[in-house]
C-alpha cells in the first residue's frame, strides 16, 4: 500500500509538472525568452485584411462598396488603417505597431532589381488573385497580398529571401519579415514609375521638350513617342491611343488626375494612367503595355472590343470618345473635354418620297437615335423635305469605287482622288442617297467646325458574301488644309476671325487584306515638327512625303489658331 501511495504522489507530481510546463509555454514572458519561438512583434495583418474584406463585401450587400473585382477606389485605405476588433486588441496592436519605427538604413536596399519591375499589368496577387493590399516584391517583381504573418508576401520573404516590398496603392516601402517601413529617397524613381506625376508647368512644357530619355537597358526613347505592346491583335487599340495622344487639350487634361478625380469610371482612370505612362520621361523601359486599359475596355464595352480579336479603329475610336464623354460629363451641362475638342455641327436636309413616309408609318419605324432639332417637313411634288441639325465627332468620307477591269499591263490601276473631291459631300449641294432606315436623299453642310477634325475614309464595304476593301489613294495636304475654299462655312461672329485652316497631326493606315491586315499610324512630334511611323513597338522617323503616299483610313486635323 505504501508503495502505491508513493507512486500516486509521483504521478500527481508529474501531472503538476506537465501542467506547469503548459502554463509556462503559454506565458508571454517566456515566449520572448525562447529564441526558437518567433516574437510576435508585428501584428498579424492577415486578420485585418480578412476583416476589411468582410466589411467591403458586407457593404456590397447594402448596395455600396466594391463594384466587381477589377477597380478599387483610390480612396480606400490598405491594411495599415483597419478598424479595431472591439475587444481591446486594437490598442495593443497600435502599441506593437508603434514599436516598429521607420528606418533609413535598411541593409537589403542593394537587392532591389529595377530591371524586373513592370507596373503595367493588373495589380493582382500572383497567388490568391486578390486585388486587396497588394505588394510588389522589388527583388523579383512579383505581386503578393498583405504583409502579416500568414500573408503571401511574408511567406515569399522567408522562402525566397526577398525582403523589400512596395505597397502598390500607398507607395510605402517595407522590409519583410521585420515589418518596418523603409524611408529612403533612392526609391523615389520606383514610385514615379508606379504612378507618374506631372505638374501643370511640366504639362505646358511638353510640346517644347526636345530631350530624349534613356531606359535602364541603355536604349533611348522620346517621351510621348513610346511603342505600345501588341498583346494579341490589339493594334487597332494602339493606333487609336497613339493618335489621341497628339490632341494637346485631351492629353493635358488626362495628365493631371485632379481633373477627373470626381469620376468613378475605371475606364477614365485607366486611360489617364496610360496617358501619364506614355508621356513620362523617367520610365525604366522604352515601351508601355496597355494591359490594364484593355481590361477596362473589355469590361466597359461588354467584350465588344477584346484581346485576341481584331476590330475596326473607327468603331473603337467612336465608342471610346462617346464612353469617355458619358463618364466625364457633369450633370448640369452636357459638356466634357471630348466635346470641347472634337464636337462640330452639321445641317442635314433630308428629302423623303411620300411613298416611303407612308410605308414608314405602316411599319412603325423609329427615327434613328441621334439628337436632332427638326424644323418640320414641308411637302412639295410628292417629296417631303426635313431640315435638322446634328452634332458630330467625326466625318465619314465616301471613296469612289475602284475600276472593275484590269489595264493593258494586266494589273489593276489604283485610282487616286483629291481629298477636296470627297469633302464635297459636306458642301450642302451634293446629294447622298441612303436606303436605311428608309429611302431618302441627304444633303450635308458643316455649320460649326471643331477644334480637332476627325475624318475617316470608308474603305471597307460589306456585301452578301465578304468584306471588300477599296484601295483608292487619297491625296491630302499635310499642312494648311483650307476648308473654306471647298465647303461653305458659316460667317464668324464679330471680333472673331474664321478659323478654317487645319494641319494634319495623325494618320491611321491599314495595310493588307480586310480582316487579315494590320494597322499603323503616322504621328507628328510638335517640338521639332518631325513625323514618326508607329506600329506597335516599332517607332521610326519618316518623311512627310511618305505620310501622303499611304492608304489613309482615319485622319486627325488640328485647327490653326
Amino acid at each position: 500500500m505504501k508503495t502505491t501511495r508513493e507512486d500516486n504522489n509521483m504521478e500527481s507530481g508529474k501531472g503538476a509538472t506537465k501542467r506547469q510546463r503548459m502554463v509556462e509555454h503559454n506565458s508571454p514572458s517566456l515566449v520572448m525568452d525562447n529564441p526558437l519561438v518567433p516574437y510576435n512583434d508585428v501584428d498579424d495583418e492577415d486578420d485585418d485584411e480578412r476583416r476589411e474584406y468582410s466589411n467591403l463585401s458586407g457593404a456590397g450587400k447594402h448596395g455600396q462598396g466594391i463594384v466587381g473585382n477589377v477597380f478599387q477606389d483610390p480612396g480606400e485605405e490598405d491594411d495599415d488603417d483597419d478598424d479595431d476588433n472591439g475587444d481591446g486588441q486594437g490598442s495593443n496592436q497600435e502599441n506593437r505597431r508603434s514599436q516598429i519605427e521607420p528606418r533609413e538604413d535598411c541593409p537589403y536596399l542593394d537587392t532591389v532589381n529595377r530591371q524586373v519591375l513592370d507596373f503595367d499589368f493588373e495589380k493582382f496577387c500572383s497567388v490568391s488573385l486578390s486585388n486587396l493590399n497588394v505588394y510588389a516584391c522589388l527583388v523579383c517583381g512579383k505581386y503578393f497580398q498583405g504583409r502579416g504573418k500568414k500573408s503571401h508576401a511574408y511567406t515569399h520573404s522567408l522562402e525566397a529571401g526577398h525582403h523589400v516590398y512596395i505597397n502598390l496603392q500607398t507607395e510605402k516601402v517595407y522590409c519583410l519579415p521585420d515589418g518596418y517601413e523603409i524611408i529612403d529617397p533612392s526609391l523615389d524613381d520606383i514610385r514615379h514609375v508606379l504612378n507618374p506625376r506631372f505638374t501643370r508647368d511640366q504639362v505646358e512644357q511638353l510640346d517644347k521638350n526636345r530631350q530624349w530619355s534613356r531606359a535602364l537597358d541603355g536604349s533611348d526613347y522620346l517621351p510621348g513617342m513610346v511603342g505600345l505592346n501588341n498583346i494579341k491583335e490589339t493594334d487597332f487599340v494602339n493606333v487609336t491611343i497613339q493618335s489621341l495622344m497628339r490632341v494637346t487639350p485631351l492629353r493635358n487634361f488626362f495628365l493631371i488626375p485632379e481633373n477627373y478625380q470626381h469620376c468613378r469610371s475605371p475606364l477614365v482612370h485607366r486611360f489617364g494612367e496610360l496617358t501619364r505612362k506614355i508621356w513620362h520621361a523617367r520610365n525604366f523601359k522604352g515601351q508601355v503595355s496597355p494591359h490594364e486599359f484593355l481590361q477596362a475596355v473589355m469590361k466597359a464595352s461588354k467584350k465588344r472590343f477584346r484581346i485576341g480579336q481584331q476590330s475596326d479603329p473607327v468603331e473603337f475610336m467612336a465608342w471610346l470618345l462617346n464612353t469617355l464623354h458619358a463618364d466625364l460629363r457633369t450633370s448640369k451641362k452636357n459638356n466634357s473635354i471630348i466635346y470641347e475638342c472634337f464636337q462640330g455641327e452639321l445641317e442635314v436636309v433630308k428629302e423623303i418620297p411620300s411613298k416611303a413616309i407612308a410605308d414608314k408609318k405602316e411599319n412603325n419605324d423609329d427615327q434613328n437615335g441621334i439628337q436632332q432639332s427638326a424644323d418640320g417637313g414641308n411637302e412639295r411634288d410628292g417629296v417631303v423635305t426635313e431640315t435638322s441639325r446634328m452634332s458630330f465627332l467625326m466625318l465619314g468620307l465616301d471613296l469612289p469605287p475602284p475600276p472593275l477591269f484590269k489595264d493593258v499591263m494586266e494589273k489593276n490601276i489604283i485610282p487616286q482622288v483629291p481629298l477636296f473631291n470627297i469633302l464635297k459631300k459636306f458642301d450642302g449641294e451634293m446629294v447622298t442617297e441612303v436606303v436605311r432606315p428608309h429611302v431618302a436623299r441627304m444633303k450635308y453642310r458643316v455649320t460649326r467646325l471643331p477644334q480637332y477634325l476627325i475624318l475617316h475614309m470608308q474603305r471597307f464595304k460589306k456585301n452578301n458574301f465578304f468584306i471588300e476593301k477599296n484601295p483608292t489613294l487619297v491625296n491630302f495636304p499635310v499642312k494648311n488644309l483650307e476648308l473654306k475654299d471647298y465647303i461653305p462655312l458659316p460667317m464668324p461672329e464679330e471680333n472673331e476671325r474664321l478659323r478654317s485652316k487645319y494641319d494634319l497631326i495623325a494618320n491611321i493606315v491599314h495595310d493588307g487584306k480586310p480582316k487579315e491586315g494590320f494597322y499603323r499610324v503616322f504621328v507628328q512630334r510638335k517640338s521639332e515638327e518631325l513625323w514618326y511611323e508607329m506600329q506597335d513597338l516599332h517607332v521610326s522617323e519618316t518623311l512627310p512625303q511618305m505620310v501622303a503616299l499611304s492608304e489613309a483610313y482615319v485622319q486627325i486635323y488640328e485647327q490653326q489658331q
